[in-house]
């Protein structure tokens, strides 16, 4: 590099319609949407219990919903209590499911960093007991599945 080059570069290497991450954003834009897929790994299927546990308004939850059945992240399930009208939930699909691991690493990364009292969970192997944690390791290195994922509370 010449004296006259500067040190920091000026483009990104990657244009931002050719990145992951900045097409991952479209869709994974906000914390709403974010929790809403977090609810889902953690099995919560009906609207009003997304409502509950997260505290989003109706609106946010019924957008934020939608945008993810269109992108094939969630699908949408009837159901039906008792005698009452068939409504639907919401349960992940393939593409939902490969969101687990960057949301577990987007938690490690809160645990790290902002979380006072720690990791509020447990990643463990389904079938060695085996706590897991999230990182980057040789590609020859076998991995885990998501569904050979359990979560359990700290």
């Amino acid at each position: 590099m010449s004296n006259s080059e500067s040190a920091y570069r000026r483009q990104s290497p990657v244009p931002i319609d050719k990145c992951g991450a900045a097409l991952a954003t479209d869709i994974m834009s906000d914390r709403w949407t974010i929790l809403i897929m977090r609810e889902a790994f953690y099995g919560v299927m009906r609207y009003d219990d997304f409502r509950a546990d997260i505290g989003i308004p109706r609106s946010v939850l019924t957008d934020r919903l939608k945008r993810l059945v269109d992108a094939k992240m969630l699908k949408r399930i009837p159901y039906r209590e008792g005698n009452s009208r068939t409504r639907y939930g919401y349960a992940l699909t393939e593409i939902g499911v490969s969101f687990g691991l960057p949301l577990l690493a987007l938690m490690a990364w809160g645990d790290t960093h902002f979380a006072e009292q720690g990791s509020a969970i447990s990643i463990v192997d389904r079938s060695t007991g085996e706590k897991l944690k999230v990182a980057l390791v040789p590609e020859e290195t076998p991995e885990v599945s998501i569904s050979g994922v359990k979560i359990v509370p700290n």
